[in-house]
Parts: C-alpha cells; sequence; structure tokens
C-alpha cells in the first residue's frame, strides 16, 4: 500500500469536506478523482455515496437548527424519483461511457449553476420539482448531484447557514435512496473497499467541524465559485480520459 497516496487521499477528503459546508455542494465531485485512483468508475461512485451520505449526515447534525424544510418538501420527492432511476441505470453502463457522462455532466451543471446571475432570471417555483429530479437522476447515475441542486436553491435561501443546512438535507435524501441501490448491485465490491470507505468517512465528518468554522467567517459566495472552477476542470479531464479509454483520442 502506498503511504503517501493514502495520507493525500485522507487529506484531501478532509479539506474537500471543510470546503463543502459553506458552499452548499462539491464534495463528491473534488473526491471522484480521489477513489478512482482507487477503484474502477462502477465501484467508486458507490464509494464516493456512501462518503458523501456519511459527510451530509454529520453535517446536518451540526446544521440542523437552520433547515428550510418547506424547502425539502418542495424537492426532496422529486430527488428521490430521479435518484432511484439514475442509481439503477448505474450498472447497466459501461465503465468508460460513464466516466465520459460524468466529464459531461461537470462541465455543464456548473455552467448551469450561475446562468441565472447571467440572465437575471428568477426560476418559478414549479421549476422546482424538475431541478430535484434533475439533481436526483444526475446523484445516482454519475454521483454528482450538487451543481444542479444549488442552481435551484442558492436564490431561494439566500441565508447562508439555511442554504448549507437544507443543502445537506436533500443531499442527503439522494444519498440514502441511491446508497441501499448501489450496495444490491456493487456489494461485493464495496465491501472489498471498506477500509478505504472508512478512513474517507471520518476524514469527511473532522472536515465538517472546521467547514462549520468556516461558514462563519468565510464568504460562501467566493467559495462556490472556486469550487465551480474545480467541478469544470475536473470534468475535462474525465472527458479526456474516456475518449482516450474510448479510443476517440
Amino acid at each position: 500500500m502506498d503511504v503517501g497516496l493514502v495520507a493525500f487521499s485522507l487529506l484531501a477528503t478532509f479539506f474537500a469536506a471543510a470546503f463543502t459546508v459553506p458552499a452548499g455542494f462539491g464534495l463528491a465531485t473534488m473526491i471522484t478523482p480521489i477513489v478512482f485512483l482507487w477503484l474502477e468508475p462502477h465501484e467508486a461512485i458507490a464509494v464516493v455515496g456512501i462518503v458523501h451520505g456519511s459527510h451530509n449526515a454529520w453535517k446536518l447534525k451540526v446544521l440542523r437548527s437552520s433547515v428550510d424544510y418547506d424547502a425539502v418538501r418542495r424537492y426532496g420527492w422529486a430527488m428521490v424519483v430521479g435518484a432511484l432511476i439514475g442509481a439503477g441505470l448505474n450498472s447497466s453502463i459501461q465503465a468508460e461511457p460513464l466516466l465520459l457522462i460524468v466529464g459531461v455532466a461537470l462541465v455543464v451543471l456548473p455552467l448551469l449553476t450561475i446562468s441565472e446571475k447571467w440572465t437575471n432570471y428568477r426560476l418559478p417555483e414549479a421549476e422546482d420539482r424538475i431541478g430535484g429530479f434533475g439533481s436526483g437522476f444526475f446523484g445516482g447515475l454519475t454521483g454528482h448531484q450538487g451543481a444542479l441542486r444549488a442552481m435551484f436553491l442558492q436564490k431561494r435561501l439566500p441565508d447562508k447557514a439555511e442554504y448549507a443546512a437544507t443543502a445537506a438535507v436533500l443531499a442527503l435524501v439522494v444519498d440514502m435512496t441511491r446508497i441501499p441501490v448501489y450496495v444490491a448491485l456493487e456489494g461485493w465490491q464495496i465491501l472489498e473497499a471498506g477500509w478505504l470507505i472508512l478512513g474517507l468517512v471520518l476524514a469527511a465528518i473532522f472536515g465538517v467541524q472546521l467547514g462549520k468554522r468556516w461558514l462563519k467567517k468565510w464568504k460562501s459566495e467566493r467559495i462556490r465559485k472556486g469550487i465551480l472552477v474545480a467541478i469544470v476542470l475536473s470534468g475535462i479531464l474525465y472527458i479526456r480520459e474516456a475518449l482516450i479509454a474510448l479510443e476517440f483520442l
């Protein structure tokens, strides 16, 4: 076992978990490249889902007093439906196309997140269900749900604590929906990665504690911009890797 790689994986997950507390999204995107160093795409997405769910559960514990339950009700049911469909399709798609789908999602979804700032158009409430379904679907299929959710949620909840807490609940809704599907379809492979899951989960939980301090001190807008840039760059790298594997490059 490469000790340096283990240390890098744990530290990167710790800081990613901290950054995504005020940002409200981005953990799966930032740690997926790390887990890809250890596992194949199907198993990696399942492991990231477990780490992501643990992170959101702990984040909810820390921020539970700030949750906007009206927003949870608007989005939640559509996210569950989308997550079930997306997670079910996850294991029926070959690894290379899945990597390509992940990459395209990472490039497109951040652009959707900032599109409201370009147009000054506030999405109508009815579209929340579409956003919820899309977020759940992409979360189940590729593991990346946050950018699409943030596009709809951040305008609804300008208070940074309410936004972060409610985003954690909604992300957990998707995680609790998709993780059982992953376990049912990829069970043995996930069990073999138990040591990796444990280490990353602990790193993510400790990261939440640091992130709570940053939530009080930092401007969330700056953090979200940084994460969006990282997301797009990761997506470009995924697309390139998938095209090479599919022999298009």
